[in-house]
């Protein structure tokens, strides 16, 4: 068991004072998201071989391992140069990770092509459906696939809210459909009510292909007669849901770690939330002791 910080509310910090950061808050281990010095959202990584070697050297000076590393590229795009780019990346920084000695990378099934190439009204955009960037990704996965089991890294897939996936069934059949040891699937907290609304039923049918949790929280934005959020004009299209602190919406804990022990569970736990920069210290402390007192409940005996 690992309880690792996505430090995203720290971005700001370099890589040094962020692996100092880390420990500080209590933390053994980062979720490593995209940054603009290393992995950068949708271009090319920046990590060259002398930030890598001044990470790694981080990294071991304060005591803090990588648990995973989170790219985000545009590999479901149906415009296939952004695709090609996407793989490309993807290939470098899967060499990166194993250069870093992480053995887990974590992503999205994304949501088709960049915004200039698409349409506001659907993920996919314009004329591209969301079965084209199915399509795409699967050309995609069938080639990176080879190259995660080669390099010995396992890749954790999430749906994401506005994803071309973003409910949990099909992803799981997805995943279950391209039968590799080397690629789970990740359940993320703050996306529960997209998913369906019987938590422990969803846990129970993902069972032992969750390698990977985030923990943060939500509000149900189907309840109260779907006035839980006021949008206006009403009907427009919009997908939200929040990163909170655990509490501060409706998540139910004990549901959701007691299901994960119930089915096994035994990976990484990464304390996942975006939504208060401004007391980032005293939420990335919050979050970690009250995983732990979690994992102290349900799975006795395991540090995390």
């Amino acid at each position: 068991m690992k309880i690792a910080l996505d430090p995203h509310m720290h971005r700001h910090l370099n890589l040094r004072d962020l692996c100092r950061k880390a420990a500080e808050l209590g933390y053994e281990h980062i979720e490593l998201s995209p940054r603009d010095d290393f992995l950068p959202w949708w271009v090319r990584p920046r990590a060259h071989k002398e930030r890598i070697a001044e990470f790694k050297a981080a990294l071991k000076d304060h005591g803090v391992q990588l648990a995973s590393i989170l790219p985000m590229y545009r590999w479901a795009s149906p415009h296939e140069d952004e695709r090609q780019a996407a793989v490309r990346y993807w290939k470098e920084a899967i060499a990166i990770a194993a250069e870093m000695g992480c053995d887990t990378m974590n992503s999205e099934f994304g949501r088709g092509p960049s915004p200039d190439r698409s349409h506001r009204a659907s993920c996919c955009g314009g004329t591209h459906t969301h079965e084209h960037s199915e399509a795409a990704w699967w050309r995609s996965i069938e080639e990176l696939v080879p190259v995660f089991e080669r390099e010995g890294v396992t890749l954790n897939m999430e749906p994401h809210p506005e994803d071309w996936c973003e409910t949990l069934h099909p992803a799981i059949d997805m995943l279950k459909t391209i039968g590799s040891k080397n690629v789970k699937f990740l359940y993320c907290a703050p996306h529960t009510f997209y998913f369906g609304d019987d938590m422990a039923r969803m846990i129970r049918d993902a069972g032992p292909l969750i390698a990977h949790v985030h923990v943060a929280d939500t509000y149900n934005h189907k309840a109260s007669s779907g006035l839980r959020y006021i949008i206006n004009p009403p009907g427009a299209k919009v997908t939200i849901h929040q990163h909170m602190d655990m509490y501060q919406g409706e998540i139910n804990w004990d549901v959701f770690f007691s299901s994960l022990a119930a089915v096994g569970f035994d990976g990484i736990i990464t304390a996942c939330v975006f939504g208060w920069e401004e007391r980032a210290d005293d939420s990335g402390r919050f979050m970690r002791s009250e995983i732990q007192k979690y994992v102290d409940k349900y799975w006795p005996g395991k540090l995390g």
